[in-house]
């Protein structure tokens, strides 16, 4: 109905009526509020088919770009040996080890049970053939691909819940859409597809949840609050940097809570018992629930993985207890005193080790050595690894078990020595003592306190029978409390390029551990290498997780060594490097990890302007000037500076890591990125100023011719925008699908910004 038609049907209601009867009588302005409000619903209508529209559009388009040529190359491909690798070790139930949570790992492992593979290979070596081991990599791949075109979608769909018109959405969709890394990165068996997933959706759910803010406690806010809470779970279940999001979103409850703790706020005061039930839900549906979700995933994966493999290692010997078919627990020797034994480092692989060559007399800083023999770990085992331990009497008895805490000495056999740790600087750590070892008569002379040693293992429990393989253990100096240590920097050639050995005075650390391996001396007929079966026993749940996020964190932050690939954050929003995924050097194809530079960049200059425009606008009120309208303001701070923060959080906190770092660690940055990117253009092409002082007829006329052309122009913008993006996604695909191959000068061509890529020559 239009709005003349309604305003003479509402206008006739009145026909008829007899002088002075009680009827309704509405007004010229009443019957132009009513059609105004009429007119807004029918345009509201229409532009909601507009946005399902577009959505339907970019997820067809998703979906396409997805999966056109997944099963291409049919090799193993980059990373896809770790997480394929752990998608087989769930099918077969053998336990492993990862820093990472297990949750988008088991997604994996579940397409594999779903089409009956049965995990018999394990991916080892990039370029392994799919074809000829077997494997249904075309549905494990489906898997990222699948999420990676929903994460189209859900771009889509935040634009559209916070009011932004269509070319806008379509902007911010379409940078996602037509991005090669997003594309690259959700085609592999990777895990990014659901971290980014994941990521958007707690965007979204919160976005949803905010906007039922006027209806508390109703059905829908508590369901959107708790789905926020499961996006966000599924988020830090994939990986660590998931925290990112919390961080979002919790800045943005930080700041709702704090609004509706005004006692002027327009929307009338709550009362305090109001505000910590407001409190309490927020902490339930965003902390409390993502904490219980987070720790099923992890139940779920001790339940899976019961059998004992390489994962063995990481844990203690409690912990592999409950771990069937455990080797190591199987061969598990009681250690008595006058045994010749093997000890193996358990960090880097490395045995305790003596030679008859002495430490320099001074080292390249000028230092002074002591000169003793030199005690050094070796990776090879030999007789030079024997070391026997002798009780602190040394009465010669023998058969009598070594306990825990229990002090000793270790006697090198090979050359007869006792080994000593004194107040003299090691090689490379002057802070760490040295070790070296002492004749026999000085050990039990002269130096017989620096020969002491205590024994202690760890979460070992009083009484408890030092073990070989089984009982992890610290060597603790007895005298100066120092704990035998090594590291993986080699010694010079005066020290055979081995390992130093020095007395940590950081007891705590898990790289002081150590492994009795093998009692050499003990016959493979003595009755104690005869072992009865063992049965697998109960750990405590939390006890069993509490031990595997410790090591999942410290082997987190040892992955400090260099790589070829790796790049620093401040590069990442200029494009200003990639990672070869794969290559094949017959057909001269190649897979080269790297975003849509068009697409980047813009985002990454729109995240600039962001800035400038807040800037600006704060100075000018400083200035009294006020240049925005209220609505739009609130929506420059508010909306677009969620998706600023959304982007801030999740970039600038990876400056503060020390350990490797991707390009793909940028990619939930970068959506965020072009949320802004999508809202500033509308900000750009449309103002509402000053309303003018026109009667309501004329002013919702000229609103509606101003609406028209303000939409006009964002759509010719994001017209230009996206033909640029699609333009320079389609120039790079051959990088992103490995597919045709490149002469010479189309590879030159392609090497923006100097990007590392193979066949240029």
């Amino acid at each position: 109905m239009s709005a003349q038609g309604a305003q003479g049907s509402l206008r006739q209601r009145n026909v008829g009526k007899k002088s002075g009867s009680p009827g309704p009588v509405i007004t010229d302005n009443e019957v132009d509020k009513l059609a105004k409000a009429a007119a807004q619903k029918k345009q509201g209508a229409g532009r909601e088919l507009d946005h399902k529209l577009a959505l339907s559009f970019v997820t067809v388009l998703a979906f396409f770009t997805r999966f056109w040529g997944i099963s291409h190359p049919n090799e193993v491909v980059f990373d896809e040996v770790h997480f394929g690798k752990f998608a087989s070790y769930y099918l077969e139930r053998t336990y492993f080890f990862d820093v990472h949570p297990p949750f988008a790992k088991l997604l994996f492992a579940f397409v594999g049970w779903l089409v009956g593979y049965d995990g018999n290979f394990h991916f080892e070596n990039i370029g392994d053939s799919y074809i000829a081991n077997k494997v249904p990599y075309v549905a494990y791949r489906a898997l990222p691909a699948f999420l990676g075109a929903l994460t189209v979608s859900v771009t889509y769909l935040i634009m559209w819940e916070s009011g932004y018109s269509v070319p806008a959405a379509l902007i911010a969709s379409g940078l996602i859409l037509l991005d090669n890394a997003h594309i690259g990165q959700t085609r592999l068996i990777l895990l990014d597809a659901t971290l980014v997933l994941a990521m958007a959706c707690s965007l979204l759910f919160y976005i949803k949840f905010y906007k039922r803010r006027h209806e508390p406690f109703s059905r829908k806010w508590w369901k959107w609050l708790v789905l926020t809470g499961f996006a966000l779970s599924c988020d830090i279940s994939t990986k660590y940097v998931g925290l990112f999001a919390f961080v979002t979103i919790g800045s943005a409850v930080i700041i709702d809570l704090w609004d509706l703790l005004d006692i002027k706020r327009p929307g009338g005061a709550l009362s305090l018992s109001l505000f910590a039930k407001h409190f309490a839900a927020r902490a339930f549906g965003l902390i409390i629930l993502p904490f219980i979700f987070y720790l099923f995933w992890f139940q779920v994966h001790f339940a899976v993985l019961s059998r004992s493999g390489p994962g063995d290692e990481f844990m203690t010997p409690e912990f592999q207890e409950t771990l069937s078919d455990n080797v190591m627990l199987a061969n598990s020797i009681d250690i008595n005193y006058y045994d010749t034994i093997t000890i193996r480092h358990k960090e880097t692989r490395t045995y305790l080790h003596s030679h008859t060559d002495r430490y320099p007399l001074r080292y390249d800083d000028g230092r002074v050595s002591s000169q003793g023999q030199q005690v050094t770990g070796y990776p090879f085992n030999d007789t030079n690894n024997y070391w026997q331990i002798l009780p602190v009497d040394n009465n010669g008895e023998t058969g009598r078990p070594v306990m825990n805490n229990a002090v000793v000495r270790l006697k090198h056999t090979v050359t007869d020595t006792v080994l000593l740790s004194h107040d003299v600087a090691s090689p490379y750590y002057p802070t760490n003592q040295e070790f070296t070892t002492v004749s026999q008569e000085e050990a039990f002379g002269a130096r017989e306190n620096d020969t002491l040693f205590e024994i202690r293992i760890e979460h070992g429990k009083e009484n408890q029978n030092f073990k070989t393989v089984a009982a992890h253990f610290k060597l603790i100096h007895f005298p100066s409390k120092v704990a035998m240590w090594t590291h993986t920097k080699p010694l010079p050639d005066w020290g055979h390029k081995q390992q130093e050995i020095n007395g940590n005075k950081q007891i705590a650390p898990s790289s002081n551990v150590w492994i009795a391996e093998d009692i050499t001396s003990l016959p493979a007929e003595d009755v104690r290498r005869e072992k009865e079966e063992k049965k697998v026993k109960h750990v405590p749940f939390l006890k069993k997780w509490l031990e595997l996020q410790s090591s999942m964190f410290y082997h987190n932050n040892k992955l400090t060594s260099s790589h070829p690939y790796a790049s620093q954050p401040y590069q990442w929003p200029f494009l200003l490097s990639g990672v070869s995924f794969w290559t094949n050097n017959d057909s001269r194809q190649q897979i080269y990890f790297v975003g849509n530079p068009a697409g980047w960049w813009f985002a990454s200059a729109l995240i600039a302007v962001f800035v400038g425009l807040i800037a600006a606008d704060q100075v000018s009120l400083r200035r009294d000037v006020d240049a925005l309208s209220h609505r739009t303001r609130s929506r420059l701070y508010n909306s677009t500076g969620f998706f600023w923060l959304a982007w801030a959080t999740h970039y600038f906190p990876f400056f503060l890591m020390g350990r490797q770092l991707f390009l793909h660690h940028y990619l939930p940055a970068h959506l965020a990125s072009c949320l802004v990117a999508g809202a500033l253009v509308e900000f750009v092409c449309t103002s509402d100023g000053e309303e003018e002082k026109t009667s309501p007829k004329e002013h919702v006329t000229a609103a509606k011719r101003f609406a028209g052309q303000s939409l006009l122009v964002c759509w010719a913008t994001a017209g230009v925008i996206l033909i640029l993006v699609a333009a320079n996604c389609y120039f790079f695909l051959p990088l992103t699908y490995g597919y045709p191959g490149l002469s010479v000068a189309e590879v030159n061509a392609r090497k923006w910004l100097g990007y590392d890529l193979h066949f240029a020559k």
